[in-house]
């Protein structure tokens, strides 16, 4: 059979149903076959594995998902696609669900779906919404294994860079937290259709066991050290509007082993729960 990120295929897909793209909704469509298998690989995909698709479009990727996986749920934003869906959707191991997946219950998704069986999210995610999908994703009470998402490639940078790396930030240390992420590949433009204006990079974050620790404190500190990453870890937390004197900062770092005079972007994760343990101490 025509796959679906075969060029000739989708164009007649969208033309016979008079499909038209929404700029505001980010959609870039797949439509090569190489890229599509290298990314149901990245996600490690098995007959035994159940899969939430964010983001379908036509289905290019669902379809291969279909292909390897046991029951693909697919969250779509675009009603405008129903009709569409009928006829490239039409597996017997594929479930549309129509929405906005920000708004969406995904704990009762996950369980009316699979039960208490784990899942892995695949996703090609628009970059205005990475982060709160996926942070949304990371902090649900949901039996998640991995997520393995195509985002823009400074995006992807962000998420796996470690300590030391020019995209380390804030955001590293909280995907490090929760995940052991790992950057895959790189993504042109000219594999999609419309073709975007920016490269995309897909990454896979395996889910980690979580620490008993209060996180909202964690990344409240990890935040305020990041405030002027320029400045050495003193300075940031000073001018960060932590209620704390400099006298306290100075006495949590030492009680931490961490020089005042480096930057954040040299912290470890482990080097940060230590930090915000010894915050607590002094408070």
């Amino acid at each position: 059979m025509d796959r679906l990120y075969k060029p000739s295929k989708l164009s007649e897909i969208l033309s016979k149903y008079g499909f038209r793209f929404t700029k505001s909704l980010g959609q870039n469509f797949l439509i090569d076959g190489n890229i599509v298998r290298k990314i149901a690989d990245a996600a490690e995909i098995s007959e035994y594995d159940n899969i939430l698709e964010i983001g379908p479009g036509v289905g290019t990727m669902t379809e291969e998902l279909a292909l390897r996986a046991k029951k693909v749920v697919a969250v779509e934003i675009d009603e405008k696609l129903r009709d569409l869906h009928k006829e490239t959707l039409d597996i017997e191991n594929v479930k549309v669900i129509y929405g906005d997946f920000l708004e969406l219950d995904l704990e009762k998704i996950a369980g009316e779906e699979f039960g208490d069986e784990g899942f892995k999210v695949v996703a090609n995610l628009p970059y205005y919404v990475t982060t709160p999908i996926i942070e949304k994703l990371l902090l649900s009470k949901v039996n998640l294994i991995s997520i393995t998402v195509m985002v823009q490639k400074e995006v992807a940078k962000r998420l796996a860079a470690q300590p030391g790396n020019k995209d380390y930030g804030s955001l590293s240390v909280f995907i490090n937290y929760y995940t052991d992420c790992k950057y895959k590949f790189q993504v042109p433009s000219s594999v999609f259709m419309p073709k975007p204006n920016v490269d995309s990079a897909v990454v896979n974050l395996k889910m980690k066991e979580r620490e008993d620790l209060d996180t909202d404190f964690l990344f409240k500190i990890v935040r305020a050290a990041f405030t002027t990453r320029r400045k050495t870890l003193l300075n940031s937390f000073s001018n960060s509007g932590l209620p704390y004197s400099k006298d306290d900062i100075k006495r949590a770092l030492e009680l931490s082993g961490i020089d005042g005079g480096r930057r954040a972007e040299t912290l470890s994760l482990e080097e940060f729960i230590i930090l915000s343990v010894n915050f607590k101490s002094v408070g």
